[in-house]
């Protein structure tokens, strides 16, 4: 059976029942704090999240990625933003920006911290802003290796994003910036030599660019 609906289910989480029209008023992001959620980071402390990196909490509350002399590329999987615990079904929103050129990315169902790209999911966070050539599953909000993003949805470097993932056992819905790109059954799109596990962590990336996060939080589902 299909999940029920992105817009529909943050509406029950933030709001309690939920009344039949409001499926047609458009997906929304949950507020932060939202009930029923876990706040991983809300600008005071590190103390939720797990990482090897040079994340610096600036005097706004946001979190902010400082490469250090010599740090670059994406494989120094220790360096991400780890979530703490495993999770199969779950919602997980976050703001997040990024200069001209950006480069990150929300991983989840990682079964092995080792390799995250290998051994889990990743939605792509990309400068894509004002793109018009067709999106691949490379660019912002396409799911990396497997789907692109249904629309365009970046904004403009130096402006906050807000992304929200929620994966119901394999269907995976993706709102950015308030505009749904994915929406999906990813055991059915999947490549066939790559492994969808029942549970797993949940990372942000270093790419090893400047890279800015805030209002962390997550729900599990299951």
């Amino acid at each position: 059976m299909k999940p029920l609906s992105l817009s529909l289910l943050l509406s029950a989480l933030v709001s309690g029942p939920v009344l039949a029209d409001e499926a047609d008023r458009g997906p929304t992001h949950p507020e932060f704090p939202a009930e029923g959620f876990q706040v991983i980071y809300d600008g005071s402390d590190l103390d939720e999240i797990e990482t090897e990196g040079n994340w610096k909490i600036r005097e706004d509350g946001s979190l902010v990625l400082v490469p250090r002399p010599g740090e670059e590329g994406w494989e120094r999987y220790g360096s991400y933003l780890w979530l703490p615990g495993e999770y199969k079904d779950f919602v997980v929103d976050l703001d997040f920006k990024y200069e001209e050129g950006g480069n990150s990315g929300l991983y989840f169902r990682i079964s092995d911290e080792s390799d995250a790209t290998a051994h889990g999911w990743e939605v792509q966070i990309l400068d894509n802003y004002g793109q018009d050539t067709p999106l691949t599953n490379h660019d912002m909000g396409g799911v990396i290796g497997t789907s692109p993003p249904l629309e365009n949805a970046s904004l403009e470097p130096g402006e906050w994003n807000q992304m929200t993932v929620e994966l119901v056992g394999t269907w995976l819905k993706v709102l950015l910036n308030g505009t749904l790109v994915q929406d999906f059954d990813l055991e059915e799109k999947k490549p066939a030599d790559k492994e969808l596990a029942d549970e797993g962590r949940i990372a942000i990336q270093d790419h090893g660019q400047p890279f800015s996060v805030r209002n962390i939080q997550v729900k599990r589902l299951d």
